[in-house]
């Protein structure tokens, strides 16, 4: 079995040097200044395409124009895999948009280069069949589990809904931090060095995954309300406690 890596950016590397320890892995990114993964036969577009399984490690906001210009290439039974950070769209663009004889699978690896440094044991992978044949579906899933990953099947509803919070929010917390623009110090609580380390951790990702985070997914509106209705009410309690403060210092 073939699996083609189709992006080679920084996640689309590094899953790629991942999945070489288990398949033959074909790779090839649009930039030829990207280095070839360990493991990984680096070809061109037309090659990729030809494998049994492909990989897509586009941008979310990538993903429909690579769809329509990748459709009419892929051979029948070609089981196509992306791997965006939101299921709900990227679902509804291969169902549109791939030929009825090409399976789909909807896949999540809530993991990156800095989460995964260490390796993969026990990182959660959210896993959603869209269009494939049952044994098919458990042969991927056991597959996965054999690289030492937590399968979650979930469907692209669930997924969505929970990640709103579990990335989402951490995303948009991070970046805020990030603003913030917070040093290191010989003072440092353990809390503190684990708000550090939210921020490398979202702030390492391109500017382009956070907007599309936050613009793919149809949760994140409401947590972003969520956020700022909270940050106003622990504001709004402050200015009460200081209100009263100043008025027994004036009585």
């Amino acid at each position: 079995m073939v699996v083609g890596v189709y992006g080679l950016g920084r996640f689309g590397a590094f899953w790629a040097q991942h999945l070489a320890e288990h398949f033959t892995v074909t790779g090839w990114s649009r930039s030829s200044e990207r280095p070839t993964p360990p493991g990984v036969r680096r070809v061109e577009e037309k090659e990729v395409l030809q494998a049994d399984v492909l990989v897509l490690c586009v941008a979310i906001s990538s993903l429909e124009e690579v769809l329509r210009r990748i459709a009419g290439q892929l051979r029948p039974n070609t089981l196509v895999m992306d791997t965006c950070s939101v299921k709900m769209y990227p679902v509804r663009l291969m169902k549109e948009i791939l030929p009825p004889e090409v399976e789909i699978l909807a896949t999540h690896p809530m993991f990156g280069p800095d989460s995964g440094s260490r390796g993969l044991k026990d990182l959660p992978l959210v896993f959603s069949p869209v269009r494939m044949a049952d044994e098919s579906a458990a042969a991927w899933q056991e597959r996965f589990c054999k690289m030492g990953l937590s399968v979650l099947p979930l469907s692209p509803e669930e997924h969505d809904r929970e990640a709103s919070i579990t990335q989402g929010i951490t995303h948009f917390i991070g970046r805020v931090l990030g603003e913030l623009e917070l040093n290191e110090s010989n003072m440092a609580t353990s809390g503190y060095r684990s708000l550090l380390d939210i921020v490398r951790q979202t702030c390492n990702d391109p500017w382009s995954l956070f907007v599309d985070l936050q613009k793919y997914n149809p949760y994140t509106v409401q947590m972003r309300r969520d956020v700022h209705q909270a940050i106003t009410v622990m504001l709004e309690r402050f200015d009460s406690i200081e209100a009263i403060n100043n008025g027994r210092k004036n009585g």
